[in-house]
């Protein structure tokens, strides 16, 4: 892997130092977005190169598999940008997380204030409120034909509930 990483041409080498933890920490969700864009074309380069020329080896070796030893860099440096491409993905859900868990705060702090009416004397405490009209989940029980015809009975309501939606 070594070896590969430093036959690499300069720029594809430039992207993959770009995927590495110290310099993806740094970075936005907008910047890791480009760079996601960046590394998935250098992934689907190397994939269509490597697909293409054992395609056109497959008669003379039989098969594609047959023919890997001879395009063997191409498949070497789309699995190197699909780990690559693995990294930055899981650093830009993180930040998509993030950062729609602040617009989420943001949001009900915003709405929060000035809808919640005061409370009524003698009314009960919101979150008393909240244990009653959360909705009783079926406890998962030991028997599997018990737990199949209790998703089958789900399924069929939401079958139902979306033949009404559809009319």
């Amino acid at each position: 892997m070594k070896a590969l990483l430093n036959s690499l041409n300069e720029p594809e080498l430039a992207l993959v130092r770009e995927t590495e933890t110290a310099v993806l920490s740094d970075l936005t969700e907008d910047g890791l977005a480009d760079l996601h864009t960046r590394v998935r074309r250098a992934r689907n380069k190397y994939s269509k190169l490597y697909r293409r020329a054992a395609s056109t080896r497959v008669e003379e070796f039989g098969g594609r598999g047959k023919a890997r030893p001879k395009n063997q860099r191409n498949a070497q440096k789309a699995e190197v940008f699909e780990d690559a491409l693995a990294r930055v993905s899981w650093y830009l859900a993180r930040a998509a997380r993030r950062s729609a868990a602040e617009l989420k705060a943001e949001r009900l702090a915003a709405a929060g204030p000035a809808r919640t009416p005061p409370p009524q004397p003698g009314a009960p405490h919101p979150e008393a409120m909240t244990a009653q009209t959360t909705p009783r989940r079926r406890p998962t029980t030991a028997d599997p034909a018990l737990n199949r015809r209790h998703a089958a009975t789900r399924a069929k309501g939401a079958r139902r509930q979306a033949r009404r939606d559809s009319r």
